[in-house]
């Protein structure tokens, strides 16, 4: 009986490096990778203090019991039952008020109908009227004063407020601080829009036309529902950035008129006290909040169901 066998040669095996060795590239990569991942979060983390640390001083101190700025002695809410109580601060939060809410609303009905024309429409023009609308975003607000304060000045308008009696009540409407804050709100309200219509989906508009809606009924039920969360997101972004103007109105309002950061710079000048730090702390914590219900509405109408709650019914 012969037996055959079937063993067969195996392949030479190369020499493996050691363990060792194997496993330092790995090990030095992870190494490397800890150390950027550590560096960056510092980084992140002494940039963030660099600029937030100033505003979180301000308001600490702006519950200081002591009239000095540099040192805190305890904690009173003094500065802010005297910001309450010094009339002139009232009246120019009372103007700062009455300009944010006068230009957002001119800004945003001018901004939301420039925003459907250049996305709808085509135009002679519309390229360069692309660039002017972005122009505000772009150049320093120092150069766009000074662009208003020559105009003024040329064109003969000049910078007295229009005063009127409506009902028993005076009124001062200082349209060249209007008229400024509308020339660079306009271009933020016309981003947002357009941001939103190219989110929209056009198959709802073209239904309502297949059932028989004209252009007013498609745009009142369908089209402006859609958009209204643009709209409102830039609207608060206009009232949020007018409210905090300094350099354009400065350079655009008359003598006697103050808003609220002409005012605070004006005290400033006067005589640093904790009154100062109240003022920042109050116009801080209204812009944050009016940032907060912008970016939620932003949010909102960038879900992914943001357009399924419309009415069809025509």
């Amino acid at each position: 009986m012969t037996t055959t066998s079937n063993n067969t040669a195996a392949p030479p095996r190369e020499h493996a490096a050691p363990r060792s060795l194997r496993r330092t590239p790995n090990k030095w990569w992870r190494w490397v990778d800890r150390l950027s991942r550590l560096s960056l979060k510092t980084y992140g983390l002494l940039g963030f203090l660099f600029l937030y640390t100033p505003i979180i001083l301000v308001v600490i101190f702006s519950f200081n019991a002591s009239s000095s700025t540099a040192q805190m002695t305890g904690t009173s809410l003094r500065w802010y039952g005297e910001m309450f109580n010094d009339n002139q601060l009232l009246l120019a939060l009372w103007n700062s008020l009455f300009v944010a809410i006068l230009s957002t609303i001119i800004s945003t009905v001018l901004g939301t109908l420039a925003a459907l024309a250049m996305a709808r429409y085509q135009f002679v023009g519309k390229l360069g009227m692309d660039a002017l609308l972005y122009l505000p975003i772009i150049i320093p607000d120092i150069a766009m004063a000074i662009m208003l304060l020559i105009f003024f000045n040329l064109s003969g308008l000049g910078f007295e407020p229009w005063r009127f009696n409506l009902f028993g009540v005076r009124f001062a409407v200082p349209y060249s601080v209007i008229i400024g804050h509308v020339a660079f709100n306009i271009s933020f309200v016309v981003v947002i829009v357009r941001a939103r219509l190219a989110q929209m989906d056009s198959a709802l508009e073209e239904a309502a036309q297949d059932l028989y809606a004209n252009n007013w009924q498609t745009f009142r039920k369908i089209t402006l529902p859609m958009l209204m969360p643009g709209i409102i997101g830039g609207a608060l972004l206009a009232f949020t950035l007018s409210l905090d103007d300094f350099v354009i109105t400065f350079f655009t309002s008359g003598a006697g008129f103050n808003t609220l950061p002409t005012y605070v710079f004006g005290m400033i000048k006067r005589g640093v006290t904790p009154k100062i730090n109240a003022v920042s702390t109050v116009m801080l914590v209204g812009s944050m909040l009016l940032v907060a219900l912008s970016l939620i509405l932003r949010r909102k109408d960038a879900s992914p169901d943001s357009n399924s709650p419309i009415d069809l019914g025509l």
